[in-house]
């Protein structure tokens, strides 16, 4: 097996789980012959600095992301930090001839995403280095299976699809007022957080572009408390007395159009209470329909054809046949999760970075998510229909 050295930057919640995923590919994806070796994690906090080492296996841990990209024998990196230092990691990462996996949003905002598809594309005197963005939940072998079934045209021509995203990890309204609320640092609240994953599942299970959009947004919880601290993830913090401002979306609903014809609607929420993380999608066309749940991940529900007045859905597990089911688990009915998703799109990265395929959602994907959620925002201001620019 070649050794693949990786650095990995921000030691957060899904900066541990990027870790874990590398660690995992010898096993579940043996066939690449890549072995990862996690050679350095950077974090300003020391306490994950000493969790880098002592919990997931870095052979050392530094407080920079300078240190990362200056070490020869780092070869890819993962970017896991907040929202607002994407576009300056991922250009050092470019610009250091460093292939990158990133997580969604891929920058706060449209532009900053164009900033990073052009660094990476520049990057090595104009051949590129390969990217990834972490739209992990079309990994899903449901989700895979379903877009089988739209290509193949067993649905028939698609109509209109639903997909939404709701969660709760923010209903609390003595949460404390993180950076996640700070629409220079956060973006666009749960329209970036949320619905972009969304719009990456509309538009790579359908293969048709979202080009129009018209929304409405809402800010529920209007301010909350200042934190004394920092977390991991969504991970409560001591908060003081003092309130500030949310400054993004807590609500966004919207209707959108396809390229090949279909409509969509699109729905997130980060206050849904009772919502832990209902995301859902149902794709329907003349001539059945299919739809899955994240909160039953590793099943699907399908309808095609007539079958007169008690034809309904037929509820399918996924199994080997469908998506990367059969590198995890030996028939249908167990449990595949969240962090086989991630597994799935480590490989995926490694693959395209060392092998030189195109499997991972990559920069232009985090683009075209990132163009259509700008222009959700700019319908909400002016409520009235917004085109999606077409280089999307």
């Amino acid at each position: 097996m070649r050794d693949i050295g990786i650095g990995v930057v921000s030691l957060g919640w899904m900066g541990r789980l990027h870790a874990s995923s590398y660690q995992r590919i010898p096993s579940r994806f043996p066939e690449l012959g890549i072995r990862p070796r996690l050679v350095v994690a950077a974090d300003p906090i020391e306490e994950n600095q000493r969790a880098a080492v002592e919990q997931f296996g870095f052979e050392r841990a530094v407080a920079s992301i300078e240190e990362v990209l200056a070490d020869p024998e780092v070869e890819l990196v993962s970017i896991c930090s907040p929202n607002f230092l994407h576009r300056d990691f991922a250009v050092r990462a470019a610009a250091a001839g460093k292939p990158f996996w990133i997580e969604k949003p891929m920058g706060v905002g449209a532009a900053q995403s164009r900033e990073i598809a052009q660094a990476a594309a520049q990057a090595r005197g104009g051949d590129g280095v390969a990217t990834a963005v972490g739209f992990n939940y079309r990994h899903a072998p449901a989700i895979a299976h379903l877009r089988e079934l739209v290509a193949a045209g067993r649905l028939g021509r698609i109509t209109n699809v639903r997909c939404w995203l709701i969660a709760d990890y923010a209903s609390s309204p003595e949460g404390p007022l993180t950076w996640r609320y700070d629409r220079a640092r956060g973006g666009s609240g749960v329209i970036g957080d949320l619905l972009s994953h969304g719009v990456d599942l509309v538009q790579h299970v359908t293969g048709q572009r979202l080009t129009e959009v018209s929304a409405t947004t809402d800010v529920f919880i209007p301010d909350r408390p200042l934190p004394l601290g920092t977390g991991v993830g969504h991970g409560a913090v001591a908060v003081s007395e003092e309130r500030g401002p949310v400054e993004n979306e807590d609500w966004v609903a919207a209707l959108g159009r396809l390229s090949g014809g279909a409509h969509t609607t699109l729905e997130s929420s980060r206050v849904a209470r009772g919502h832990r993380s209902d995301y859902a999608l149902e794709v329907f066309g003349t001539e059945g329909s299919a739809r899955w749940s994240f909160t039953r991940m590793n099943e699907f529900e399908v309808m095609i054809g007539e079958g007169g007045s008690e034809h309904g859905y037929t509820t399918v597990l996924a199994g080997p046949g469908h998506g990367e089911y059969s590198r995890f688990q030996p028939g249908p009915g167990i449990p595949m999760s969240f962090d086989d998703l991630k597994v799935i799109e480590a490989a995926a990265f490694l693959s395209d970075a060392a092998l030189g395929t195109q499997l991972a959602p990559n920069a232009a994907d985090g683009v075209r998510a990132a163009e259509t959620c700008e222009a959700i925002v700019r319908s909400a201001a002016s409520r009235a229909w917004e085109s999606v620019p077409a280089a999307a």
